[in-house]
């Protein structure tokens, strides 16, 4: 029986039921033994501390698609779900609590801030599980996993203790990135990069033994030098020969120190002479290593010059900058300044100028394990799509450094690693030793630092399915099928799972790396909350509908393009929602009482119109398998909606009515079966973009249902049932002639009520037929009153012309249109036009605008003149048109 919908489309009711149901029922559950080809995909976790954003909404819309599609293909799929526990930003929103309670977690010390945290998470943390729900996550919640649950825990542990048995993790005296307000080590993605103003200080360094005669030296930061080693200059400068192999003074500090030769030094830059600071300088660190110099650390751990830095010692870094420039100045040592632009990096949480600082650290040595990583995608193992950003993997494995993996935090997986006060010597042990595995004393501590988030989600796809224990989901689901993420952390992520799954699964942990682009503000600005242009996923879907944000996203994920994000776009997409849903309301109307059952599309009559929508149903799922297949979601959404906007409903539905008003009960039987087979097909192309209505429509549909969700309805695949091409062909001619009368109409504002004659002149026999035999399908789509069809027509003087293909198209206009009305609005429309492009030629022809206005501004400018020029010139058609009429 037909159910009927609602007049109009409510998606909050639909989503919330819907997907309640879908869970209840177990439909995203993935078996770990079944006889159905696997597909499996592991979601980028999530910070246990966020909220949803429009990289996320990006990100997990594009995995739901591909996870719902290969679900209707029959695959058994398994999309796994969790959350990271994030370190430093779930450590810092804990400790803004205590700071709100006037505490800190020193206070509590270090179980009982643990403790807080989980207390947090339980409350709190993992607000974002609910939110990718009401995207329409499909995801495996039964399995849903945690970076510190139990299970990847044990699989951290192992995985530590495995490499540091192997000889693949160590410690060392490095410059590390360091946040001076957190107190931890941060890796280069928790660096945040900001163009300011800064400047360049010229000073003079004294030569050694020579009075009088200096060099002079450029540095973004002067408070460094107290911990200078050297000065270099570039080995082929010709002004400095002289000067390699003597030695300096140290202004302030007075330490002589050498000059050394190194082609690390840009001769452009500056004077071509500059400080070497090993121990602040990442830089600089390495040309100390090359030329064996000392490493002065003149900072401790809060930014604060230590004792390293003489009489500037207690002092803030940048009070202490101050202070130095002050002096260098009194001393007759400071050149100039020079303003100079910068990048300046942040803590990614706290915003502090982070400090390259020397520090005694653990590191893995990647290079062995980036080798298999490496060979494994050059050699096709994994493909990583779009193509252009394997260069950007090589690159980086080319000239991978080791991982700094500690940091100096209390939240997160603390190192198992045990020193020994007695003898020196460390213990790393699967089980917490009661005693020194060296030699026998009971007198160990364990380490403070915890790892780098990173070293937890490196494991991610093998850790989320049991692994280190051979489990059902290991052998079913690893390698896992495809990983979607983005383009950001394809180094510090995705190159670490790769390494991390060749060593302990000996396979690659995804057959394909999917990277998708970054969701831009409406003028291609990244959005950030400082520029004010954050568009909040939530707010949009609880405007618009869950499907027409989802379906916008897919719409505009082109491979390797920016997303530009308007509202207005994605109020589109909501009107194409209720295009859907409108066109399902005229067909359920149509199907009253009718039974689906017992019909078959091959015994029916088909007209060339009925062949012609089934044939481009069956173009459309081909076209779309093949997208998706090439993880081009914005073709595979454009084609769905190129079909059933632009021709199941504008259309074939305007085709149908004729045959379903009609007196022949045999062709509406077609018809209704016609509209009904389309429309529950497209409902299944729909469903991996829009899951929310198109459920609501499908479980409207008559007919016996072989699944009990569309989530689980066959994917449709082309069938040679469907195979029309000639009747298209056909039907596309017609459609054309049609087209070309509606185009006269438009161009002569004949408006859609009024009936009008029109005169077909065919070219040739099967035109004349075609046209003959379509006459219904023209008179009724077209509006015409009265059709004539024949062979070489002369076309009458009066009448306005269009073609298509062989056929001309005559369209007599006495009397259809008040030519002298018409030439005045015309006259005045031209007018108005040439207003607008004096206005926009005259901002173009203005040197200021066009050096001083922005590019992308200029250019809109531009597109804007030749709009208008190109409606001025179909105008200026139209008017001589009418001209003609008045004769």
């Amino acid at each position: 029986m037909t159910k009927e919908l609602a007049k109009g489309y409510e998606p909050h009711d639909v989503e919330k039921r819907w997907y309640a149901e879908w869970e209840a029922k177990g439909y995203f559950h993935a078996a770990a033994a079944s006889d159905r080809k696997p597909y499996s995909i592991v979601i980028p976790p999530p910070n246990v501390t966020g909220a949803l954003h429009m990289g996320h909404a990006l990100n997990n819309t594009l995995q739901d698609i591909l996870c719902r599609w290969k679900r209707q293909q029959g695959y058994n799929v398994l999309w796994m779900p969790g959350t990271d526990h994030a370190g430093i930003a779930t450590q810092n929103v804990v400790e803004r609590q205590l700071a709100a309670e006037k505490k800190d977690r020193h206070e509590l010390g270090r179980e009982a801030f643990i403790e807080r945290v989980w207390k947090w998470k339980a409350e709190s943390g993992g607000q974002i599980i609910g939110q990718l729900k009401r995207l329409g996550a499909s995801c495996d919640w039964e399995r849903e996993r945690f970076t510190m649950d139990e299970g990847l825990s044990k699989a951290v542990r192992t995985v530590f203790v495995k490499l540091y048995q192997d000889g693949l993790i160590y410690r060392d005296n490095r410059l590390i990135n360091w946040c001076p307000r957190c107190h931890t080590a941060l890796s280069d993605i928790e660096v945040e990069h900001e163009d300011k103003k800064g400047h360049l200080w010229h000073i003079r360094y004294p030569v050694a033994g020579e009075p009088g005669q200096h060099v002079v030296v450029a540095t973004t930061r002067p408070e460094t030098m107290l911990g200078d080693t050297a000065v270099a200059v570039h080995p082929e400068d010709e002004r400095y020969q002289a000067l390699i192999g003597k030695k300096v003074i140290l202004p302030l500090v007075n330490r002589e120190i050498p000059v050394v030769a190194d082609e690390y030094v840009d001769r452009e830059f500056g004077t071509g002479v500059v400080k070497i600071t090993p121990a602040h300088d990442f830089n600089d660190f390495e040309v100390g290593q090359r030329h064996g110099l000392d490493m002065i650390n003149v900072f401790d751990e809060s930014g604060v010059v230590n004792a390293a830095g003489h009489q500037y010692e207690g002092m803030d870094r940048f009070e202490a900058r101050k202070r130095i420039v002050a002096e260098l100045e009194a001393a007759g040592l400071l050149e100039r300044i020079e303003d100079h632009a910068m990048s300046i990096g942040g803590c990614y949480r706290c915003k502090t100028v982070v400090e390259p600082y020397l520090s005694l650290q653990w590191y893995v040595k990647v290079a062995p394990l980036a080798e298999r990583a490496l060979a494994a995608v050059k050699e096709g193992k994994t493909r990583i799509i779009p193509k252009q950003w394997e260069n950007t993997y090589y690159d980086w494995m080319e000239n991978i450094r080791d991982w700094c993996i500690s940091r100096q935090i209390w939240w997160g997986h603390r190192i198992p690693a045990w020193f020994c006060d007695h003898c020196g010597e460390v213990t790393v042990a699967m089980q917490d030793p009661a005693v020194c595995g060296t030699c026998g004393s009971d007198e160990i501590r364990q380490e403070t630092d915890v790892l780098d988030t990173w070293f937890s989600s490196a494991l991610w796809p093998f850790s989320t399915m049991g692994w280190p224990e051979q489990t059902a989901e290991l052998a079913a689901f690893y390698p896992t099928s495809c990983l979607v993420t983005g383009f950001d952390i394809l180094f510090f992520w995705v190159a670490r799972m790769m390494m991390m799954g060749l060593h302990f699964m000996d396979e690659v942990p995804f057959g394909d790396v999917y990277i998708h682009a970054l969701v831009r503000d409406a003028q291609g600005q990244k959005m950030s909350k400082s520029k004010g242009n954050v568009i909040d996923p939530l707010t949009i879907i609880d405007q618009y509908g869950t499907d027409a944000f989802r379906f916008t996203l897919a719409a505009f994920a082109a491979q390797g393009r920016d997303i530009k994000l308007a509202e207005e776009r994605i109020a589109g997409y909501r009107n194409f929602c209720n295009k859907v849903w409108n066109a399902a309301r005229f067909t359920l109307m149509n199907l009253e009482g009718f039974d689906p059952d017992p019909l078959k599309l091959g015994e029916l009559a088909l007209s060339e119109g009925d062949k012609w929508i089934l044939h481009r149903l069956n173009e459309t799922a081909r076209e779309t398998n093949k997208a998706l297949a090439e993880y081009r979601f914005n073709e595979a959404a454009m084609g769905l909606y190129q079909f059933t906007w632009s021709e199941f409903c504008d259309w074939y539905l305007e085709l149908s009515k004729k045959d379903l008003y009609g007196g022949d009960p045999q062709r509406k039987t077609t018809v209704r079966y016609v509209l009904w087979y389309t429309l529950e097909h497209l409902l299944r192309l729909l469903h991996p973009f829009m899951p929310f209505i198109t459920e609501e429509i499908w479980q409207a549909l008559p007919g016996t249902k072989e699944k009990a969700t569309i989530m689980l309805a066959p994917y449709p695949e082309p069938d040679t049932e469907r195979f029309y091409p000639e009747a298209a062909a056909n039907m596309e001619r017609v459609m054309a002639v049609i087209g070309g009368i509606r185009n006269i109409r438009g161009e002569m504002e004949v408006p859609p009520s009024r009936e009008i004659s029109v005169i077909l002149s065919c070219g040739g026999a099967e035109s004349l037929r075609l046209m003959k035999h379509s006459e219904g399908a023209i008179i009724s789509l077209a509006r015409v009153a009265d059709l004539a069809v024949g062979l070489g027509i002369e076309k009458p003087e009066d009448a306005s012309i269009q073609v298509a293909g062989d056929v001309q198209i005559y369209v007599p206009l006495k009397g259809l249109v008040d030519t002298e009305e018409e030439e005045k609005r015309l006259l005045k429309e031209i007018a108005k036009i040439e207003k607008e492009i004096d206005q926009f030629s005259k901002k173009l022809e203005n040197p200021s605008f066009v050096e001083r206005a922005p590019a992308d501004v200029v250019a809109r400018e531009r597109e804007k003149l030749i709009e208008v020029a190109d409606k001025k010139l179909v105008l200026e058609a139209s008017l001589e048109k009418i001209r003609r009429l008045k004769g």
